[in-house]
């Protein structure tokens, strides 16, 4: 079965409050809760083809709501983006961030109770695994009995030591290009302060750094005169602490993580830490966020079972779906990773990413659409997709930190429009939203369950058809699959006009897949169309209709 991973911003997901105050309290626009997926949430999302759960945000990260009544730590605002916080300033690695809990005395319990809900809708959990930063006031309150916490044994009176968890600025006290007040005259201070998480080794980190965490030392002198010196024998301590959080998790009943900012930790950790995780629970799974196409290949020999492909696939798919590349140039992305094409993620929404149907991207959901079966048809690598996305949620809201930038926020307490309506009260759904969701249930359906997508061979027919007068290869995309004696023939359409293709399939086509030139009997798999005759010959054409922003993707016994 092909992984199709549903990624939810758990806090936004099942969000009841209609408010929706920019800048919003927790008390004033609501957050959702894990108690929120119940069974049937959850069949929703299975029937949609999600056979992963990607819950972002679950860790306790800082944010600007008091919880000190339960014995959590109060954040100071100055360091602290939006009220909801970013899940990715990480204030306990071994603790439920208590937004999402409905007792939050009893959030590890809810969540644990989440993990079995989702298990037995037959779908796997996912989590975050934050290994490059946390929260500049990070403090464990839940670590398990005899942990040591980050920070605890450092030697705050050197820049860099491998025994010690984070790096130092010597002497000098925290001192961003910003202010620090929390408007109440009481500053954020730090001293001596940490150098931030995204590799800003001074005390002056500006508005766009991520200021408000700071970052691990796993054995590496970045500031040293020679160059990046590397101090990994004695495993550093910083390796046996994270190493004990992703077992901690996996005890949970988690069954991945997904590996924020993977390649600013260097690959020597992950070699050493997904073994020794793996052979403690084997069938974890690892997807690591790496966006440099040079270092692929060594995170994947390290262990990852999936990487990001976002600066190929990814922003390829972007050009194709805004006119700004010809669809040709998918050709080169697969090609670029043929090696570990298996092992490459594919999506169209993220977190970080603006929204399909945004102004900021094609602004209209249906132009998604033959990206969609492209990336999710094409190979046996996984597809994730971002909540709301099947529905054409549009990101334009103004909710807060994040601003109006055609993305759903991760800072903020919100309750995003599409979400509402696709799970709190459908009635409210536009004809254009089912039609939408309808079209990813059945492109995401195939992918996952069809066995010649899950296992088949693939042949690009690009090559064959950038001559044609009956095909356009800057609108135009097809290519091939086949497993055992079922085939198919997938012909997406970029533009927003119907075409009618004449897909030519070269002798090379049936000598590599392994088919006699014949009649088949072909049904789209993708519309309620009835089956039709095709004729398959070597170097010969076949014409299929494809409606604008649409694909077809026709199945035929061989």
């Amino acid at each position: 079965m092909k992984i199709i991973i549903y990624q939810v911003m758990t806090r936004l997901f099942g969000n009841r409050c209609l408010n929706r105050k920019e800048n919003g309290t927790l008390a004033e626009n609501g957050c959702g809760k894990m108690s929120f997926f119940n069974a049937s949430v959850l069949r929703r999302i299975r029937k949609l083809g999600a056979t992963h759960v990607w819950y972002t945000g679950v860790i306790r990260h800082a944010n600007k709501t008091d919880y000190s009544a339960y014995g959590i730590p109060r954040q100071h605002p100055a360091v602290v983006k939006g009220n909801a916080g970013s899940p990715y300033a990480i204030t306990d690695y071994y603790d439920v961030d208590p937004d999402l809990a409905d007792d939050v005395d009893k959030r590890m319990a809810e969540f644990e109770r989440l993990v079995a809900r989702t298990h037995r809708a037959g779908m796997k959990v996912v989590i975050d695994f934050v290994p490059n930063h946390v929260a500049r006031q990070y403090e464990s309150v839940a670590k398990p009995e005899g942990v040591r916490d980050l920070g605890e044994d450092d030697d705050t009176g050197m820049g860099f030591s491998p025994r010690n968890n984070f790096y130092y600025c010597v002497g000098v006290p925290f001192e961003p290009h910003f202010n620090l007040d929390d408007g109440k005259g009481s500053p954020y201070s730090e001293f001596p302060a940490k150098a931030t998480g995204n590799d800003r080794f001074d005390s002056h980190p500006g508005v766009n750094d991520w200021y408000e965490t700071v970052k691990l030392n796993y054995g590496v002198d970045y500031c040293d005169a020679g160059g990046r010196s590397q101090h990994f024998d004695p495993v550093p301590d910083t390796w046996q602490k994270m190493a004990a959080i992703l077992k901690f998790w996996a005890g949970k009943g988690v069954d991945g993580f997904r590996c924020d900012m993977a390649e600013m930790v260097p690959v020597e950790f992950w070699r050493w830490a997904i073994g020794k995780v793996k052979a403690a629970h084997p069938g974890l799974l690892f997807v690591g966020e790496v966006y440099n196409p040079a270092l692929y290949r060594s995170y994947v020999a390290a262990g990852f079972d999936y990487l990001y492909d976002k600066v190929g696939m990814y922003d390829c798919l972007c050009g194709v779906m805004r006119g700004e590349s010809p669809a040709s140039a998918i050709t080169w992305q697969w090609q670029a990773v043929d090696d570990i094409r298996d092992r490459m993620l594919y999506f169209l929404e993220n977190h970080d990413e603006v929204r399909l149907a945004s102004d900021f991207m094609a602004g209209d959901a249906r132009r998604g659409i033959p990206a969609l079966a492209v990336s999710a048809l094409m190979y046996k690598n996984p597809f994730m997709l971002y909540a709301g996305q099947e529905l054409g949620e549009r990101g334009m809201d103004k909710e807060g930190f994040s601003g109006r930038d055609g993305r759903t926020t991760i800072f903020d307490y919100w309750t995003v429009p599409a979400l509402y309506n696709g799970y709190v009260d459908r009635k409210k759904l536009s004809q254009e939203q089912k039609a939408l969701e309808k079209t990813y249930t059945k492109v995401l359906n195939v992918a996952a369950t069809e066995k010649v997508v899950c296992d088949g061979l693939f042949f690009d027919l690009m090559y064959a058809n950038n001559g044609s007068e009956g095909f356009n290869p800057d609108r135009h995309y097809a290519f091939m699959r086949k497993c055992g004696n079922e085939a198919m023939l997938v012909v997406a359409n970029f533009s927003d006009t119907e075409a009618e293709c004449e897909v030519r399939i070269p002798a090379h086509a049936f000598d590599y897949l392994g088919f006699p030139e014949t009649t088949v009997e072909a049904k789209d798999l993708l519309s309620d169309d009835k089956p039709m005759a095709m004729e398959l010959k070597a170097d010969c054409c076949v014409k299929i209709v494809v409606k604008g922003y649409s694909c077809r993707a026709y199945k035929f016994i061989v």
